[in-house]
């Protein structure tokens, strides 16, 4: 079974061929483990013995990287259950936090930036932290249930349902990213009134949002429009082919890295690490 696709019976492709891909799935799970685990760790350690102001404020990269050590925990479940075919089943269910609980961590934080720049005011009035911990509960339950549906869907070896599940949650998540890009930039491109220094200042946080939001964006396109690619040729065509499936694993991979590496050049501890 591929770590984002269905059991290995949907596959039609000879035994040599799906070994090749599994073997280069292996590799790529593994790459993944030994970067991401240890820089979310390290996220999460930042922030925890931050000010408590601090984890108030990154209180959405928190959930996130937590969210990410879960994926780190899919991998390696992955692997071993190559070796140990009781662990498909965790396998299955693991898959839901790579498919929902990712793409909703980051789009609500571009959600953020998109009202602390449109809707300053209502920004202000959600900001305290215990509107974050709903946010971030409600994702939490989200995620459990998309969870339980990959598990059922997989298990049953009901490909069809589940790539639709797949390409409308991110097709929705992508659409609301694209979204806030659009608005902050509008919002960039008028000049409020006021003194000139105020203007500058407020164009600066604009700025800044804008670039966090296009970055993440781009981003989430690499990582998840593979996959909507995928689902659609799958509702379309009821091919499951295992390359394209590993085509897709390896953009979500490697687009993975990089909310972590902007986090930590944000916070000065990138320069720190490749300095050392």
């Amino acid at each position: 079974m591929n770590n984002f696709t269905t059991p290995e019976t949907f596959t039609n492709s000879t035994t040599q061929s799906f070994g090749l891909i599994e073997s280069l799935e292996i590799c790529v799970h593994s790459i993944n483990l030994f970067f991401s685990l240890p820089a979310h760790s390290y996220i999460i350690w930042l922030i925890i013995t931050g000010t408590l102001s601090g984890v108030a404020s990154e209180f959405f990269i928190l959930n996130l990287s937590v969210c990410e050590l879960g994926i780190c925990l899919n991998g390696l479940v992955f692997i071993l259950s190559r070796w140990i075919s009781s662990l498909d089943i965790l396998d299955m269910f693991l898959i839901g936090l790579t498919t929902t609980g990712r793409p909703l961590f980051q789009c609500l934080m571009c959600v953020e930036r998109y009202l602390a720049v449109v809707h300053p005011v209502t920004f202000l009035k959600y900001k305290p932290l215990r509107y974050r911990v709903i946010c971030c509960t409600a994702i939490w339950i989200i995620s459990l249930g998309s969870c339980l549906v990959c598990m059922y869907n997989l298990a049953s070896k009901n490909v069809n349902a589940y790539a639709w599940f797949l390409t409308m949650q991110l097709t929705l998540v992508i659409s609301i990213q694209l979204f806030c890009l659009v608005a902050v930039l509008r919002a960039l491109k008028q000049s409020g009134p006021g003194e000139r220094r105020r203007r500058e200042e407020e164009n600066h946080m604009k700025r800044r949002a804008f670039h966090l939001i296009l970055i993440t964006t781009v981003t989430m396109i690499i990582l998840y429009f593979p996959f909507i690619i995928t689902g659609i040729s799958i509702i379309l065509t009821a091919d499951n082919s295992p390359t394209i499936w590993f085509t897709s694993l390896t953009c979500f991979i490697l687009a993975g890295f990089v909310q972590p590496a902007l986090y930590l050049h944000r916070t000065g501890k990138l320069s720190c690490l490749c300095s050392s």
